[in-house]
C-alpha cells in the first residue's frame, strides 16, 4: 500500500515566486481564496484558476499542476455529481473549481516555502493571539499534522481507486467513498492515540 503521496514537498528554486516574502504569498492565497469563494461565480473561479496557473508558471512548476487532479478526481467526481443533482451544472462547476483552485494555491505555497520556515511563519502569525488564550506551538503542531496527513489520505484514496478498478468497480461511488472514509477515521484514531501516548494535546495542568 502507498503510505503517502508527495503532494507538497518543497521544490528549491530562485524564481520571483520562490523569493517572495512568506507574508505576501500567504496573504495572496488567503485573500484570493476568500474573494473567489465569496463571489461564488464560474467567472471568479475561472479567474482564480488562471492566476494560479500563471503563478505556477512563474515558479517554474507547471509540471506539478495536475498532480492534485489525478489524486483528487474520485472525491471531486462524487462532490460534482451531488452538486449537479442538487443545484445544477453551474453550481457544480463553481464548487468543484473553487475546491481545486484553493488546493492548487495552497500547494504552491508549500512547494515554494521550506516547511520549517512555513511552520515558523504560521506560529509567529498566531503568537499575538496568546492574549486570547491561543497556543501558537499547538497550532503549529496541528498544521504540521495536517500537512503530513493530506498526502497519506490522498495516497489511500489512490489505493482504493486502484483496488476498485481491479474489481471492475471504478465507476461505483460507494466502492470509492466508503473505504476512503473508513481509512481516514482509522488514521485519525491512530494519530490521536500516538499524541495521547506522548502527552500531547492534553490540557495543561498546574
Amino acid at each position: 500500500m502507498r503510505k503517502s503521496v508527495q503532494l507538497g514537498a518543497y521544490r528549491p528554486g530562485s524564481s520571483l515566486v520562490h523569493r517572495a516574502p512568506l507574508g505576501l504569498k500567504s496573504a495572496a492565497v488567503v485573500l484570493g481564496s476568500v474573494a473567489m469563494l465569496a463571489a461564488a461565480h464560474p467567472l471568479a473561479t475561472g479567474a482564480g484558476f488562471l492566476l494560479t496557473v500563471l503563478a505556477y508558471a512563474g515558479a517554474g512548476l507547471l509540471r506539478e499542476l495536475l498532480l492534485p487532479v489525478r489524486l483528487m478526481w474520485p472525491v471531486l467526481l462524487v462532490l460534482g455529481g451531488f452538486q449537479l443533482w442538487q443545484a445544477g451544472p453551474w453550481t457544480a462547476v463553481t464548487v468543484i473549481g473553487n475546491i481545486l483552485v484553493c488546493v492548487l494555491a495552497a500547494r504552491l505555497l508549500v512547494l515554494t516555502v521550506p516547511m520549517p520556515r512555513l511552520l515558523d511563519g504560521v506560529v509567529g502569525l498566531v503568537r499575538p493571539l496568546r492574549v486570547l488564550g491561543a497556543d501558537p506551538e499547538r497550532f503549529g503542531l496541528a498544521l504540521a499534522l495536517m500537512l503530513r496527513s493530506v498526502p497519506y489520505l490522498l495516497g489511500s484514496a489512490s489505493d482504493v481507486r486502484d483496488s476498485a478498478k481491479a474489481r471492475g468497480l471504478e465507476r461505483n461511488p460507494r466502492a470509492l467513498a466508503v473505504p476512503v472514509v473508513i481509512r481516514a477515521v482509522a488514521y485519525a484514531q491512530q494519530t490521536g492515540d500516538a499524541l495521547a501516548a506522548r502527552g500531547i494535546g492534553e490540557p495543561d495542568r498546574d
